[in-house]
């Protein structure tokens, strides 16, 4: 009961969040608990849908990124079958290794394993290469037209006391970056209200 008021009080001020939000986890703190995954989609979902009663001009949150960090990229991993079951309640973009799929529908969530920015950008200007694109012709934003991964993120939170890996690297140059001093399974939903309250006090200058 204490709790359910204390979430509740830290909603009533809240009356925006980031519509895109990526997650950056690692492999061992999915292996302890695989269905936390489900539970956190879920809150954001729930926290996304408390704002937009209280104020219609919100949109809701737009996509949901959950980056999950390994040494052992092209394996499957022991928790793919948690991972398929976010289908049942979302849009799954799943990418691991050479494995890209996409299935179910809701709110796009996109689950990628062990991807790097530094290889996505590389890779992007050897297909550049491959199409016989000039130097002259490259831009940024050809560029980024060949990128894997399109998302934007507005908010990109780091769990645990992992270092922060290069996902997105080109992608998140804007985004507002928040280190949550706790593992992965530890994370509750006020603790995510409190994460969307934070990014609110920020002021975001895009570069400028």
């Amino acid at each position: 009961m204490i709790y359910q008021l204390y979430e509740w009080h830290l909603l009533r001020y809240l009356d925006n969040i980031p519509q895109v939000i990526c997650f950056m986890v690692s492999d061992e703190e999915i292996q302890e608990d695989p269905e936390q995954m489900q539970r956190i989609i879920k809150w954001c979902i729930e926290i996304s849908e408390t704002v937009r009663k209280k104020h219609p001009s919100f949109t809701g949150i737009k996509e949901v990124i959950i980056h999950i960090s390994t040494p052992y990229p092209e394996k499957e991993p022991s928790y793919f079958s948690q991972i398929k079951a976010l289908s049942s309640f979302v849009r799954l973009e799943l990418h691991y290794g050479d494995h890209n799929e996409t299935i179910g529908s809701g709110i796009p969530v996109v689950v990628a394993i062990g991807k790097s920015g530094r290889e996505e950008i590389a890779d992007a200007i050897q297909a550049m290469a491959q199409d016989n694109i000039s130097s002259e012709e490259v831009s940024t934003e050809l560029l980024e037209k060949y990128l894997t991964f399109t998302h934007t993120p507005d908010f990109m939170i780091k769990t645990g006391g992992a270092h922060l890996v290069d996902f997105l690297i080109w992608q998140s140059v804007y985004s507002e970056l928040f280190f949550l001093d706790l593992n992965w399974v530890s994370i509750r939903k006020t603790d995510l209200i409190r994460a969307f309250r934070d990014y609110l006090s920020r002021s975001r200058r895009f570069g400028s």
